[in-house]
């Protein structure tokens, strides 16, 4: 007799999903497709199409997917050092709806919906090597100690013209033509008007996901956006909304012939695309950071800790290539190991604000970032600062790219060899995450250290 392996298993949502999926077909009988998605080791959203009519049973049974999904390099291939491809049987995972993800999908021809995913193992465990369940087990670390935290990301985009598909050459980003000296236009609303039709698509779409999406900013490049997320209680949640927000941006932009770039570094002469993020942390009584009496003390403990933990946990906040360069003076990343008050030159920058929304900004992230990790790397940093009582360095005054500070590497393999080797960033991921996440590093930056460079050609051929 054979035992066969079954993957049903009980959904781990609270009660309640059944009937607001019966309420969400009831209200969409002409649903055509649903778009089950899962995002990688990379960000990248893996996943599968389905008939509208399965969409109660992605939600009763899960969706079978592979658990070497979380071993693929950036371009979706194989990287057999993980350990989690072939030689595992390649084995099924259940990957389970996150409860109140299923919503329309507004920039698509037919009607379709999507659903954000997680993975569990056959016994209904988190799968460890999912991002969403490494930033959950961060959270629950914090709860340990009686704390939750708070948190909005800020994301940064160029628009640019459709080609042919042919991305070989510098792309040309909306607005370049110009007469005069370089245009940037920072904050120009004549940039939104001529856009408002794009606008004002972002906008239906994110009412219509439920995205919290606030201002849109024109930024410090011809093209170059920012979309800023509404604070959430549940990093979990600040997390989903970042991944569904790039996607939602790709989507309408590509609705208006038109491709959206999270890239982090596009362009040599003008600035990266970052993601920046806003964290304060609550105990039982409030903002810690609002304390009239410890406040300004526990900040600083935050902060400490994030300045001593950044070289080893750079990895998961600029964790492409391409990142790197963004890590440059003029990039208007930062590229020093310091903070300040309202001061968007350093590293950690505490906004001006009232008391009770006291919080720390995070600058370092690109905009390609995985915002999950980037959320770990975070909450590590401010939890080991707190809990050890450290204290921070003085704050910098004016221009932070020229002061005497410790330097972040702008180099990728230091940056891997720097989380490597750290046993605080394998607390912070788990051992399996941070034995994933530096083989797929390493495979990612050899195959970039095995191409030829057009400048190469032009210098040396």
């Amino acid at each position: 007799m054979v035992d066969l392996p079954h993957l049903t298993l009980e959904h781990p949502a609270e009660p309640g999903w059944k009937k607001d999926v019966e309420a969400f077909l009831a209200e969409h009988p002409d649903l055509d497709t649903v778009e089950v998605v899962l995002p990688d080791t990379n960000g990248v959203l893996r996943g599968k199409w389905l008939p509208g009519s399965a969409a109660s049973k992605v939600f009763s049974q899960g969706v079978a997917l592979p658990f070497s999904l979380f071993g693929l390099d950036v371009w979706g291939r194989e990287v057999e050092s993980t350990g989690m491809h072939i030689e595992t049987g390649d084995k099924d995972g259940v990957c389970w709806p996150i409860p109140e993800t299923l919503k329309l999908v507004p920039w698509t021809d037919r009607k379709t919906a999507q659903v954000l995913l997680s993975m569990y193992d056959r016994e209904g465990d988190p799968f460890l090597a999912d991002p969403r369940h490494v930033l959950k087990r961060m959270v629950d670390k914090l709860a340990e100690h009686g704390l939750t935290a708070t948190c909005a990301f800020e994301l940064e985009f160029y628009l640019l013209e459709e080609t042919d598909g042919d991305w070989s050459e510098q792309p040309k980003p909306l607005f370049s033509t110009h007469l005069g000296p370089a245009r940037q236009n920072m904050y120009a609303l004549s940039d939104l008007e001529a856009l408002q039709p794009v606008v004002d698509d972002l906008r239906r779409a994110s009412d219509l996901q439920g995205i919290p999406a606030d201002a849109a900013v024109s930024e410090a490049a011809p093209g170059q956006f920012e979309l800023n997320l509404h604070h959430r209680r549940d990093p979990l949640l600040a997390a989903d909304d970042a991944v569904l927000l790039r996607r939602l941006v790709q989507g309408v932009a590509r609705k208006h012939q038109l491709k959206a770039s999270f890239m982090a570094k596009p362009f040599v002469e003008w600035p990266g695309n970052g993601m920046h993020v806003h964290v304060s942390m609550e105990d039982k009584n409030g903002n810690i950071f609002a304390d009239p009496d410890s406040g300004s003390e526990r900040i600083g403990h935050a902060i400490a800790g994030l300045l001593d933990t950044m070289p080893e946990a750079l990895l998961l906040f600029t964790s492409t290539f391409n990142g790197f360069r963004r890590m440059q003076p003029g990039s208007y990343a930062p590229t020093s190991i310091c903070w300040g008050y309202d001061n968007r030159s350093v590293a950690l920058r505490v906004p001006a604000s009232s008391p009770e929304a006291a919080r720390i900004e995070h600058r370092i992230a690109g905009a390609d970032a995985n915002p999950y990790f980037v959320l770990v790397g975070v909450l590590a940093g401010m939890l080991e600062g707190l809990l050890a009582k450290k204290t921070p360095p003085p704050p910098v005054l004016g221009n932070a790219y020229e002061a005497r500070h410790k330097k972040l590497t702008p180099w990728m393999d230091e940056a891997i060899d720097a989380f490597a080797a750290s046993e605080r960033m394998k607390e912070a991921v788990g051992s399996e995450m941070h034995k994933v996440l530096t083989e797929i590093k390493r495979e990612e930056l050899n195959e970039f250290g095995r191409e030829i460079s057009s400048l190469e050609r032009q210098t040396y051929l």
